[in-house]
């Protein structure tokens, strides 16, 4: 059943969860994602970033997305993460989106805020939902990890910049930068949780956590219990997909058809996605 950000969101708050928020960028990536969330019985967010337009278009996947989104069992957002233009969210929205992301972390406050009010607009006329970012988190944006894996602390998200960020734009969901990264992880994590607590108490928003894959269990835990929750994650889904087909092809011996190909990146993926779910809601 196809349902906003808004909602999944209530229903993390009242069970103290996250809900995971999974990007995706083959038929494989939707089918491992629903078929994972259908199991476990858990709300799921559908994601897709403008980056990966270098992959497949939003116009061919995004009504995919939707469609599958409906037929599922469990709520499911569809969600367009890092949307960089306001031409651009329009055209989700257009296509069933129910769930923007507005990222102009990288303009400055008063233009950041200034956009993502307009996006707050445009969604508004669809009855989506809007996150949107302050703050870098990641080697695709800035960077805030550096060489030596010391946080940089001068793109850390400051919580009264955020308290104000949320105040005048009026967005549902806000990400921000405590020590993630987009992306593998070149050294271990170090985040900074009370960073998440102080914009909790501050801005009286939930806070979404970008470059969620490869944190670990124990890091995600302090997070919620912060106040994170949505948690994004793509990457290592994505590369437990193509280590699962690159070990396979290797001991096959016959031929190797494509769609057994497609068949052995999704059952890897979706076991990847199903074990980050029961990490976000604390299942057995």
């Amino acid at each position: 059943m196809l349902v906003t950000m808004e909602s999944v969101l209530d229903y993390a708050e009242a069970n103290q969860c996250a809900i995971g928020a999974f990007n995706v960028t083959t038929l494989e990536g939707i089918m491992a994602t629903l078929e994972a969330a259908e199991e476990l019985k858990q709300p799921v967010i559908l994601q897709f970033a403008q980056v990966h337009e270098a992959l497949i278009s939003i116009h061919t996947l995004g009504p995919i997305m939707v469609m599958m989104a409906e037929r599922a069992s469990v709520p499911v957002c569809v969600h367009l993460d890092h949307g960089e233009d306001l031409d651009y969210i329009k055209k989700s929205l257009d296509m069933g989106f129910t769930s923007v992301m507005y990222d102009g972390s990288v303009l400055d406050f008063e233009r950041n805020v200034a956009n993502t009010r307009m996006a707050v607009e445009i969604a508004a006329d669809y009855g989506a939902s809007v996150e949107a970012e302050i703050g870098s988190m990641g080697r695709e944006e800035f960077g805030s990890v550096g060489a030596e894996g010391e946080a940089v602390a001068s793109l850390y998200t400051d919580p009264d910049e955020a308290q104000e960020f949320v105040e005048r734009t009026g967005i549902d969901a806000l990400a921000c930068s405590f020590g993630t990264v987009h992306g593998l992880y070149l050294t271990e994590p170090k985040l900074d949780f009370d960073i998440i607590s102080a914009i909790r108490k501050k801005a009286h928003i939930p806070v979404v956590m970008h470059g969620g894959s490869g944190v670990s269990a124990e890091d995600f835990r302090q997070c919620i219990e912060r106040g994170v929750r949505k948690i994004n994650y793509y990457t290592y889904a994505a590369k437990a997909g193509g280590q699962a087909v690159k070990d396979q092809c290797a001991a096959e011996e016959d031929i190797v058809y494509f769609h057994d190909v497609a068949i052995w990146g999704k059952e890897a993926m979706k076991a990847d996605v199903r074990k980050a779910m029961k990490v976000f809601a604390s299942l057995s």
